[in-house]
């Protein structure tokens, strides 16, 4: 479990599952994505892919959800189009047949 950055603050453990993902650049990507531990906000951090070795560090930057509605969190069990910015985009995949969907992992920006 992560610790509180200080005493007084709480840390959230976020998760997306990746659909489909489209690098823009070596240091961008959109991804269509599934919410599964949250709700994650603009400014979350990301540093694990689950079950990987492979570190990144990767910034969500943007959600668009809701019709293309631009929105700060994104609840448990919803979708939304987001965009990631950092180190290790190259290192994400989209779902394919038969297969377990790849998750990352972080924590949201502080309040």
């Amino acid at each position: 479990m992560t610790e509180p950055l200080n005493p007084g603050s709480h840390v959230v453990e976020v998760e997306l599952q990746i659909d489909q993902v489209t690098i823009v650049n070596p240091a961008e990507a959109t991804a269509t994505v599934r919410c599964m531990l949250g709700p994650v906000r603009r400014g979350a951090r990301f540093d694990r892919i689950r079950d990987s070795a492979e570190a990144i560090d990767l910034e969500l930057t943007q959600i668009l959800a809701y019709f293309g509605r631009s929105v700060e969190e994104l609840d448990p069990v919803h979708t939304a189009l987001v965009t990631l910015r950092g180190t290790g985009v190259q290192l994400l995949t989209s779902a394919a047949p038969r297969s377990r969907w790849q998750a990352i992992q972080g924590i949201n920006p502080p309040p």
